[in-house]
């Protein structure tokens, strides 16, 4: 395979064409343009560059997929036979030089260029940060710094861009559109994003920038957004609660919101649920910018540490190894969170490693858990629910001679997590549950009575019995 050296065109005007490129093209024996449709072209002609071009294949392709194959096959044939110079618009992006460095390798060496946006880039008096992306390949992002696409080629592209950054940037949002034009220097046509697929013309030379709102102009926000909010109100002239927190003190805070959220997730409000889930992000936020300003963490060290957890436990997704359903998928998870036990670690010591600060229920399921994993379990939540009516006998026997009380308590509430967990159920949803149909039927017994026109403090023990049983009839 002799050498395939690629060469950037630039976005149209010779102007854009680099030294380096013209020197290359002059000198090379064979020199193969992804297109002749381009307007450094008829210049090349100019210098005495000759050159063959691929649009045969353009004009014969079902579609680009089938392009570009063919045209890295065309010029791979051809560098077989001798050194290539291939010249397209712009190699960082070309699907076809992708495809040649797949396919060759070394073989293949690119020579820098002017990039498509760099025009743009010139005339959007920016001093920050810039994303670059072309309309078929534009990612999700965040929208904290401008957005260069490039190659919107289509008034139906248009419109799928355009509903992809609505959501980032507003419909507002001030946007910079670039016409289709080869020329050096090319005017800009200010729109809001919401008319970005309503412009006279498109082709692949067509283009824009979108700028990202103020900050307090905004309706639409993203993660970085939370954290510049946060910065915003830890800093000197910020707000002085905000200023005062500090790892520990928010503790209770994120143990609460989070709690709000599983309750509002349980009773599936779903406004309500992001509402509480937007709380939650909230403590994150706050704990990334503490850290920050610290050195204790940062928001990286939240995805990093979740983003490889995540790869490392599902060997069954990232890896070899297979799952068929869910109970197999969690066999794997529990496999691989095994194998990054520290060496002699036993299960003693990963009981101690159970954070303490954990909800009692969860904290007692997390250690059962872990005495399971060695066999150290009951057989069946049946075998589970005699233990705890043993316990609540022991607990009545407490209750009569006031002896460890408490710790017989305890024990019959460890009972009742183990029955639970064998269920394959959460004691901590069981009891929400169970305090939530409470609830319920107070509320419907309260109404009853004040119907009825009685007296709470004037009814017995039976009257009592009466309207509670009638609650439990009543629909919830």
């Amino acid at each position: 395979m002799h050498t395939i050296t690629v060469v950037a065109l630039g976005p149209g005007s010779p102007d854009l064409l680099t030294l380096g490129a013209l020197r290359q093209l002059k000198k090379a024996a064979r020199v193969v343009l992804r297109t002749a449709r381009h307007a450094a072209v008829p210049f090349l002609e100019g210098e005495g560059v000759k050159a063959e071009s691929l649009d045969a294949l353009h004009d014969s392709s079902p579609d680009f997929d089938a392009l570009a194959g063919a045209c890295a096959d065309r010029v791979l044939e051809l560098a077989r036979k001798g050194a290539v110079t291939y010249a397209v618009a712009d190699p960082a992006r070309d699907e076809t030089v992708r495809l040649l460095r797949e396919r060759a390798g070394d073989a293949v060496r690119v020579l820098p260029g002017v990039a498509p946006e760099a025009h743009m880039l010139a005339q959007g008096a920016w001093a920050g940060q810039w994303m670059v992306s072309s309309a078929v390949g534009l990612a999700p992002h965040d929208a904290q710094q401008p957005l260069a696409v490039t190659e919107l080629d289509g008034r139906a592209l248009a419109g799928e861009v355009k509903l992809k950054l609505l959501p980032l940037y507003g419909d507002g949002a001030r946007v910079l559109f670039f016409p289709p034009s080869e020329a050096l220097w090319r005017k800009s046509v200010p729109i809001p994003l919401a008319d970005l697929d309503r412009q006279p013309r498109y082709d692949h030379t067509a283009g824009f920038v979108v700028y990202p709102a103020p900050l307090l102009e905004r309706t639409e926000f993203d993660a970085a957004d939370l954290l510049a909010i946060m910065r915003r109100l830890r800093a000197r002239d910020g707000c002085p609660w905000d200023r005062e927190q500090t790892h520990l003190t928010l503790v209770k805070h994120l143990v609460e919101e989070a709690n709000e959220a599983a309750a509002a997730l349980l009773e599936e409000d779903w406004d309500a649920a992001a509402d509480e889930l937007g709380d939650v992000m909230l403590q994150l936020a706050f704990h990334a910018v503490v850290g920050e300003e610290q050195g204790t963490m940062e928001w990286g060290s939240f995805l990093r540490a979740i983003c490889g957890k995540l790869i490392r436990r599902h060997p069954h997704v990232f890896g070899e190894s297979h799952a068929g359903d869910a109970a197999e998928a969690l066999t794997r998870w529990e496999e691989a969170k095994g194998k990054e036990n520290r060496p002699g670690e036993g299960p003693g010591d990963r009981m101690d490693a159970v954070p303490k600060g954990l909800a009692p229920l969860l904290y007692a399921e997390k250690v059962q858990k872990i005495a399971a994993k060695v066999g150290f379990d009951w057989h069946s939540a049946g075998d589970a629910l005699s233990k705890v009516g043993e316990e609540a006998q022991e607990l009545r026997e407490a209750m009569e001679t006031g002896a460890n009380v408490q710790e017989e308590l305890g024990d019959l509430l460890f009972s009742a997590v183990n029955v639970a967990r064998l269920l394959g159920m959460s004691a901590d949803e069981a009891l929400r549950l169970a305090s939530g149909k409470f609830v319920r039927r107070f509320k419907s017994m309260e109404i009853s009575i004040k119907n009825d026109k009685k007296i709470p403090d004037a009814l017995t023990d039976l009257d009592f019995e009466v309207y509670w049983n009638r609650s439990k009839t009543e629909k919830p």
